[in-house]
């Protein structure tokens, strides 16, 4: 399968935008950060990409990956 375009959240005029890497154009545009994260997620999951969650400066400030991550983390129970 192939991996998906990484789903980033960033700052919108209008709130917070969902927007596929290197698209011009928002998938989705919310009021909210939380609701623009359970969008990107659900795409994210859906093409075995990640998510990129920017703050109000621009800069990431989290993320996560729902494809075939190379270095899973180690489960230490």
């Amino acid at each position: 399968m192939t991996k998906g375009k990484n789903q980033h959240v960033v700052p919108h005029p209008n709130g917070w935008a969902v927007k596929g890497a290197n698209n011009s154009k928002a998938t989705k545009v919310t009021e909210t950060q939380k609701e623009a994260i359970k969008i990107a997620e659900k795409i994210a999951l859906n093409q075995n990409s990640d998510t990129k969650i920017h703050g109000r400066d621009g800069k990431i400030r989290a993320g996560n990956s729902y494809g075939n991550d190379p270095n899973p983390p180690k489960d230490k129970k």
